[in-house]
């Protein structure tokens, strides 16, 4: 069943202090000047495992029409460290599951069958039509041969992210990869992920989500842009348009975004500060959600919000 979207929801986090690593919720009419609900506090919070949790990600599942959250389960602000994270961190998700976005299901920890990994970050999913199920995705620190350590992306399957297929390597560089998204136009799939190396964001394209089938793409206006990393994707509601947004990580300012009328032609347009507000918070690694009317609704009935 098609439906008639009307708003956007903005899931993330804030960063690296008290709360900051929780998910938060906001909400937009055009997708590019957002309000905090809650109001910038946090909607969900971890209270298990690390007790808290990173780059969150929403789903709305046709297979049980529920929305399910899954979220890295870290928590920096507890002086854990970077390198800890990465070769010591946990191999567990964090889920929440909802029927209509407002009442939550208390959080559950998944711990990923990689006994190798160092860490689970930035899990993702797309549905797969064609198989009737989510593929979900992920960056592990894991040895890689006789090299050193290095990300790689994993994937598995599930119809109700409580059971998953056993892990295997979807995405392996000569770089560090992290942070993969995955948005699908017509028949073909556009895959994001952030070279960890080089700092920027890379693309690739293929008709099918194996692995062996996605040729990258070089586009300029991407390979120029350096010191990010999250990528996300959402089409506008009312254009052909499309948005991706990109987290300005190194320099400490937030979410870019960048528009495009077609995602195959690599010609991004980068929006001016004045284009566009992302609200009082900071918005760190997150996920983008296409809203009814309905929906958008009730989310502001649930947790308010300062603007319309």
């Amino acid at each position: 069943m098609s439906l008639d979207y009307e708003a956007y929801l903005f899931v993330h986090f804030t960063g690296e202090h008290e709360d900051g690593e929780q998910v938060y919720f906001s909400v937009s009419k055009d997708g590019l000047h957002w309000n905090d609900l809650n109001p910038g506090k946090p909607v969900l919070q971890s209270g298990i495992g690390e007790k808290g949790v990173r780059d969150p990600f929403i789903i709305r599942s046709p297979l049980d029409n529920k929305f399910y959250i899954i979220a890295t389960d870290l928590r920096i602000a507890n002086d854990k460290g970077w390198d800890a994270a990465q070769h010591r961190g946990s191999r567990s998700i964090i889920v929440w599951e909802s029927s209509d976005l407002v009442n939550w299901s208390k959080e559950r920890s998944v711990e990923i069958d990689l006994p190798d990994a160092g860490c689970v970050w930035a899990p993702e999913t797309i549905f797969d039509e064609e198989a009737g199920e989510h593929l979900m995705f992920w960056a592990s620190m894991v040895k890689a041969g006789e090299s050193d350590p290095k990300q790689i992306i994993y994937s598995s399957r599930t119809t109700d992210f409580i059971s998953f297929t056993k892990p295997e390597k979807y995405i392996e560089r000569g770089n560090h990869v992290i942070d993969t998204t995955i948005i699908r136009e017509g028949n073909t799939y556009y895959r994001y992920s952030k070279d960890e190396t080089t700092k920027c964001i890379t693309v690739e394209r293929s008709n099918s989500l194996s692995r062996s089938s996605f040729q990258e793409l070089h586009f300029p206006v991407l390979d120029k842009l350096f010191g990010v990393e999250g990528p996300e994707v959402f089409k506008f509601n009312d254009r052909n348009e499309w948005c991706l947004m990109v987290d300005q990580y190194a320099t400490g300012k937030g979410y870019l975004p960048l528009i495009t009328e077609d995602l195959s032609s690599g010609q991004f347009r980068v929006l001016n500060p004045e284009e566009y507000n992302l609200g009082a918070t900071k918005k760190r690694h997150g996920s983008f959600l296409n809203l009814t009317g309905t929906e958008y609704k009730a989310l502001l009935e649930a947790w308010g919000t300062k603007g319309k």
